[in-house]
């Protein structure tokens, strides 16, 4: 498995706050510890039109 460095370094120096020194010396699982569970997955293609046919937009007039 890649591990995507920059998106961690973002989430943990910027988002937790953490000094490079400290990020450096977190497992990538106690990072993922640090950070909470995952929120929702971001709307895909599929979810988007199935809303758009529930939700259809109005005549314009």
């Amino acid at each position: 498995m890649r591990l995507d460095w920059a998106a961690m370094m973002r989430a943990g120096i910027c988002g937790l706050g953490l000094r490079p020194s400290e990020f450096w010396a977190l497992t990538p699982a106690e990072l993922r510890l640090m950070l909470g569970p995952p929120g929702p997955a971001p709307m895909d293609r599929a979810r988007f039109e199935a809303l758009c046919r529930e939700h259809p937009d109005g005549e314009r007039t």
